[in-house]
């Protein structure tokens, strides 16, 4: 084992994962950041595939430090993707090992920040235990995006993740989370895999209240950017369509 320990790399990747068209990478993402992805050579991820793919854009514009085809790329276990990993599980550490020989790891999710609304905190909270330094680099990150576009309270909010596909769980989860922000005051953010964006959509304006302010921010950062918070009541008035191919935040309070 090398006298210097490695550091963990948070990189945001840009928000055009599920997206037909790209986004030029320099508006999303600073210089400072490709610099530092493009200098690393070792990567946990939550999908291989992908995280080539964004490599191949960051090597047009700041070379790489190491050919592509020999970077060493391994993907998170498939058991954390979108159920939470929060704790240290057995397999974090050992995606840490060459940290401990003294190699900077890349921590990579499809689109946005990794270890927030994707996985990955199990390999930061491993890297804490084993005294390794974390360092987040800036990009984007939809959930803090929408947030400060909607108007909503943004000093007190709650990201709630995924509601229940099963309708009548969803709706139930709805009505409690409006309760609680009615009553708080505290902001309820929550997401969606996107061709299920219109039926969480007409269930927000189902069992909302009338006068519940609600965000609807599709396409974050994207040519095709939308954003819009309005009263249910006015929302319901506009008959609204979501595209089933494009990321969407929903926001909530009073």
């Amino acid at each position: 084992m090398t006298d210097r320990l490695g550091t963990l790399y948070l990189v945001p990747a840009p928000l055009d994962f599920h997206c037909n068209t790209q986004v030029a990478l320099d508006w999303v993402l600073p210089l400072h950041t490709m610099e530092v992805a493009a200098g690393l050579s070792h990567w946990v991820c939550e999908n291989a595939k992908s995280a080539r793919a964004l490599l191949k854009r960051i090597d047009a514009q700041r070379p790489l430090g190491t050919v592509l085809q020999a970077q060493t790329i391994v993907e998170l276990p498939r058991e954390v993707h979108k159920k939470g990993d929060h704790g240290t599980p057995w397999y974090a550490k050992a995606l840490l090992q060459a940290a401990l020989q003294g190699h900077d790891i890349g921590l990579l999710s499809e689109a946005g920040m990794p270890a927030v609304a994707d996985p990955g905190s199990s390999l930061v909270r491993a890297a804490h235990d084993l005294g390794l330094a974390v360092v987040p680099l800036v990009g984007p990150c939809s959930l803090v995006l929408a947030l400060a576009a909607s108007g909503l309270n943004g000093q007190s909010f709650a990201f709630v993740g995924y509601v229940s596909q099963d309708s009548t769980q969803r709706n139930q989860h709805l009505v409690t989370l409006e309760k609680l922000a009615l009553q708080t005051g505290q902001t309820q953010i929550l997401i969606e895999t996107p061709y299920r964006n219109a039926a969480v959509l007409a269930a927000l304006l189902s069992n909302l209240k009338d006068n519940t302010r609600l965000a609807v921010c599709s396409g974050l950062t994207l040519p095709q950017m939308q954003i819009q918070s309005l009263r249910v009541a006015d929302w319901k008035r506009l008959n609204p369509s979501l595209d089933k191919h494009t990321p969407v935040v929903f926001a909530f309070g009073p």
